[in-house]
């Protein structure tokens, strides 16, 4: 299972689950497939963990909690 197999599984649930959903059970969720892209980009390119962790910090200011 490749990098935009895990994003659209996880788009796939938001979808399917996005009425059971309040803010912080959003914001757990997405910080740990956050979490999990952003092990599985380090685990791929070691040597651009600094980059991934901005883009990672990013991403989760973007999702937000809302």
């Amino acid at each position: 299972m490749g990098l935009d197999d895990l994003v659209n599984k996880g788009k796939e649930l938001l979808d399917e689950n996005k009425d059971k959903l309040t803010g912080d059970k959003v914001e757990e969720i997405s910080d740990k497939v956050l979490d999990a892209g952003t092990d599985f980009a380090k685990k791929h390119a070691p040597g651009h963990a600094d980059k991934i962790d901005v883009a990672r910090d990013a991403a989760d200011k973007a999702i937000g909690d809302n």
